[in-house]
């Protein structure tokens, strides 16, 4: 199986469920508390490791002991971590997430040593990347970070997929316009396209712009209502699985990490889709992040209930 390059964050998410939000000087008594760990790079890498791919992680780690607990949950996973490396004298990332009751979520995040990942560590790596079939960036890296990773796939003829999160103005359409895949949910789109985007039609217009501009493939998650595809392939929508979600925490992330493990191993973008449409769905039937995503065994098991 082709080894897929996870270039991006880690974080120990601080997870607080909540009936609802404090008030300004106001405290209040939270039923529950949970600390997993997260980031948006290191998810959809433990996703895609959880269903059987062969991932390179390249990410940095504080000086702290959630460090530890970071590169043990990586190698307890089979996950490559020759390019993790311990930054002295720094936090590790961390993500307070407040979860509510009806599932939905806000989030704060602290870059810590992430934001010392540099386009040097992507050189250090080359020898390691040139080997790997697909490069995965996010957005809680440094950006020039993530344009020289892009830079260097487009070099070594390696396709690179961006999930530009947490949304980011002004990305670089030159840079934008190198990707093989974009893979935004709908503020995203709406952000990078400079469209609105309150619709399923006005979600396929603003992508369409995208991929005029040259991105050969954009594929917009669009949440419980599943997923849309613009690209070098045509147009087709994906369509949601109805879940009692629980916990919606990762979700996208959850997507992506199934998305590249079944293109890589089978170059089909559809039925990357359908895959990751519905391992997302499985995703917020759990709590945490990385917690709530099955292994091969487990999201099979999930599908097989569905069709009885």
């Amino acid at each position: 199986m082709s080894k897929i390059a996870v270039i991006g964050s880690n974080m120990v998410d601080l997870i607080t469920y909540i009936d609802r939000m404090p008030a300004q000087g106001e405290t209040l008594e939270a039923p529950g508390f949970a600390l997993g760990c997260g980031g948006k790079g290191a998810n959809q890498a433990v996703a895609a490791a959880k269903l059987g791919a062969d991932v390179l992680m390249l990410t940095k780690v504080g000086d702290d002991m959630f460090a530890d607990n970071t590169l043990a949950n990586f190698q307890r996973l089979g996950i490559d971590t020759r390019y993790v490396q311990r930054v002295p004298g720094v936090s590790s990332g961390v993500a307070p997430i407040f979860v509510q009751a009806d599932s939905h979520n806000s989030i704060l995040i602290v870059k810590g040593a992430n934001a010392h990942l540099a386009p040097a560590d992507i050189d250090a790596a080359a020898p390691a990347l040139r080997e790997c079939a697909l490069i995965v960036l996010q957005l809680e890296i440094n950006v020039e970070t993530v344009y020289h990773a892009i830079e260097f796939g487009r070099e070594h003829n390696i396709p690179v997929l961006l999930n530009p999160a947490p949304a980011l103005a002004g990305l670089s359409r030159e840079h934008l316009a190198q990707l093989d895949f974009l893979v935004p949910n709908e503020s995203e789109l709406a952000l990078i396209s400079g469209q609105t985007v309150d619709s399923a039609e006005s979600a396929l217009a603003a992508a369409k712009t995208l991929v005029a501009s040259g991105i050969r493939h954009v594929i917009v998650t669009l949440g419980p209502q599943g997923a849309l595809y613009v690209g070098a392939e045509g147009e087709f929508r994906i369509p949601g699985l109805p879940v009692a979600a629980r916990d919606t925490t990762g979700a996208g992330d959850a997507f992506i990490g199934c998305f590249i493990q079944h293109w890589s191993r089978e170059r089909d973008i559809r039925a990357a889709m359908i895959q990751a449409v519905a391992y997302s769905a499985c995703s917020v039937t759990g709590l945490g992040t990385q917690t709530s995503y099955p292994d091969a065994r487990a999201f099979a098991e999930f599908q097989r209930n569905l069709d009885a």
